[in-house]
């Protein structure tokens, strides 16, 4: 079974790379400058479109214009799977420029950095979006053999559950990076758990963290729900010290 992946960013490569454990994998990317991961081939975009399926690992806000240069080349039979962060929208669009094929909406809940022992005991959510789909059988069996904790939910599950777990720690890991902290020699656990946030956040692309908080329909909330907190925060911290000086 030949295995296409359209994308060798970071996640494109690392993902290509895992599927070739077990796959025939061919990739492609439009820029020249990726290098080609270990057990996989570089190949045309016309030749990509002759795999039986094919992961989109392209950025989020990318979607549309990947899905419709891959059209003109694809067969109703091929199967289209985006690992998109976010779910609402890029399923959205596979359903509605891709009418006829097989379609899967997935979310490997890791990456190269947390990845970097395995992908045992990791998370992936599986979002089916047609009724009695065989290529949501097939990828839920077989991220399962590679012992992947594997979540079905619809995008609107996930894209609400996302918002505050993987939307929220980006927006915290790059709010905190804009402060410069740095590493201690007095450190405490939970301030270089602090640090550890920083470092993972800003390996993915500025890119990621844009269209997390864009292309998430929940994430706006988020912000202003956390935006609410740290005010009433600054207001109870306000308010101690004037009743601390009172007593003085």
């Amino acid at each position: 079974m030949k295995i296409g992946v359209y994308g060798l960013g970071r996640f494109g490569s690392f993902w290509a790379s895992t599927l070739a454990n077990d796959f025939e994998v061919l990739v492609y990317s439009r820029s020249e400058q990726h290098s080609v991961p270990e057990g996989t081939r570089r190949v045309s975009l016309e030749e990509l479109s002759t795999c039986s399926a094919i992961f989109l690992c392209s950025a989020i806000s990318a979607t549309e214009p990947v899905l419709k240069s891959l059209l003109p080349h694809i067969e109703a039979e091929t199967q289209i799977i985006d690992t998109c962060s976010v779910k609402v929208y890029p399923t959205s669009l596979m359903k509605k420029l891709l009418p006829n094929n097989e379609i899967l909406g997935t979310h490997p809940m890791f990456g190269p950095d947390s990845a970097k022992n395995g992908v045992e005991g990791l998370p992936i959510v599986v979002t089916p979006l047609r009724e009695n789909s065989k290529s949501a059988v097939f990828w839920e069996k077989y991220f399962s053999s590679r012992k992947m904790k594997v979540y079905l939910m619809t995008p609107e599950e996930h894209d609400k559950e996302a918002a505050m777990t993987q939307g929220i720690t980006h927006f915290i890991g790059r709010t905190l990076n804009e402060l410069g902290l740095e590493q201690s020699q007095i450190a405490t656990k939970g301030y270089n758990s602090l640090l550890e946030i920083i470092k993972q956040t800003c390996n993915d692309p500025w890119q990621l963290f844009l269209d997390l908080q864009k292309y998430n329909p929940y994430t706006e909330q988020m912000r202003e729900s956390l935006h609410e907190v740290l005010h009433d925060m600054l207001t109870k911290l306000d308010h101690i010290d004037i009743l601390t000086t009172k007593k003085d």
